[in-house]
């Protein structure tokens, strides 16, 4: 079969683009939060899939093993801005989930979230990742998914990172934005990977608290469980292995889920340069990432 072209990144009101992200965009701005909704947002490859999961199974894991084990989590908890025909658009799927609450995904930078979302007083969950394993993570991720820019060598891709030239923008700009809405957005959770990677558990315990949750012991027991890398890795409803554009041969979609794996990617010149630069656009000390545990 003849690889299809990969697509090119275009620059969409600031920010780093490719069509599939923008082509449904008047539906996208037009979407119908309800009141109930759960907007789950991330950069790519912070976490997205993980937390999705969790927040699947603390509410609807208790309806059986049928939907967890037929319908894939991408349809269950649908990716807001995705446009890719002939599969469903994003907004379609978001609009005909049957669930109360809806779970819906996305990537966008703050300024590009639909205004019903903030209308609607929605809780929002963000989960962020430090920039230097998100960065690794990333670059496997375009490795291996035809559907997203050619990514070139790992240093050509790093710099790439470093100067926000990345689908969805800068990390920098998309940690910042949403950590600012924060400030004054009072329905929103923000967590850190690599603090669910230290204790899921207390992980799980905040953001039930958050949601309003008050599983069993039992039942959280269960979610952590099942919601660990190795369970995610092997379930074909969570590994994506369904999608035809991610080539798993070359890197499987959920690869390590570590915390530090950048220090086997960064030489000692890109990691000191890559603090320099860091420490020029992270501007909020407040805001504080951790690069081992």
């Amino acid at each position: 079969m003849e690889a299809r072209p990969r697509p090119e990144l275009f620059d969409f009101h600031g920010v780093g683009m490719i069509k599939k992200f923008t082509e449904n965009w008047d539906n996208i701005q037009n979407f119908k939060a309800r009141a109930d909704d759960i907007l789950i947002a991330t950069y790519t490859k912070a976490g997205t899939t993980w937390v999705s999961y969790i927040l699947d199974l603390l509410y609807f894991g208790h309806m059986g093993p049928d939907g967890q084990t037929s319908i894939p989590l991408h349809d269950r908890v649908p990716f807001l801005e995705i446009c890719k025909p002939p599969l469903p658009i994003g907004t379609d799927l978001a609009d005909k989930l049957p669930t109360t609450p809806r779970l819906i995904k996305t990537h966008l930078p703050v300024q590009f979230v639909p205004k019903s979302f903030w209308e609607q007083r929605c809780r929002v969950v963000y989960m962020a990742r430090n920039a230097k394993d998100n960065a690794v993570s990333y670059f496997h991720f375009q490795r291996m998914n035809s559907g997203m820019p050619e990514p070139g060598d790992w240093s050509t891709f790093l710099l790439n990172f470093m100067e926000g030239k990345m689908v969805f923008g800068s990390w920098y700009d998309h940690v910042n934005g949403w950590w600012e809405k924060k400030q004054i957005y009072s329905n929103f959770h923000y967590m850190f990977y690599e603090d669910l990677i230290e204790d899921c558990r207390r992980e799980i315990d905040r953001l039930c608290s958050f949601l309003g949750l008050s599983p069993s012991a039992e039942e959280k027991e269960r979610v952590k469980a099942s919601a660990t890398f190795d369970n995610m890795k092997q379930n074909k409803m969570t590994n994506y292995s369904t999608i035809d554009t991610m080539n798993q041969t070359i890197s499987p979609f959920m690869r390590k889920g570590k915390v530090g794996d950048w220090k086997n990617h960064f030489t000692v010149a890109q990691n000191e340069q890559f603090d320099e630069d860091y420490k020029q656009k992270m501007k909020n000390p407040d805001l504080k990432f951790r690069y081992e545990i």
